[in-house]
């Protein structure tokens, strides 16, 4: 962690290490200037960033660049120590309005961008049917 303003935080690999090394990687990036909490503190700027395996939720590394980076940091830090993924992360309650929900977001951005994209037809008919 670096004592900055903003603060710069980073666990495992990053995108540099990464190509050095010759390791396969996927990023998802979530900015936190969307982040209720960040833009109450009038601290909206700044971003998640994960390395993810590619094919799996298994995380190679996350840097976090704001306010509180390196409190946020810890939830990835317990992830790559005991081998939770990004899925983990995703379906953990995080209180709102807190910083935290960054980490959560990020996370459901990966989710998100895994969605087959066959599927979604299907998905919007079904809910359009449950809702008439």
């Amino acid at each position: 962690v670096t004592f900055t303003d903003p603060e710069i935080a980073r666990v495992g690999l990053s995108e540099e290490e990464a190509r050095a090394q010759d390791i396969a990687y996927e990023v998802t990036r979530y900015g936190i200037d969307d982040l209720d909490r960040a833009i109450a503190d009038s601290e909206a700027h700044g971003f998640v960033k994960v390395l993810t395996q590619p094919g799996s939720d298994r995380i190679l590394g996350a840097t976090i660049v704001g306010y509180h980076a390196g409190e946020l940091l810890a939830e990835f830090v317990l992830a790559m120590t005991h081998g939770l993924g990004l899925k983990k992360i995703a379906a953990t309650t995080h209180v709102y309005p807190t910083l935290g929900e960054a980490n959560r977001f990020t996370a459901n951005a990966w989710r998100s961008a895994r969605i087959p994209a066959h599927l979604l037809p299907w998905a919007e008919r079904f809910f359009r049917w449950r809702r008439s």
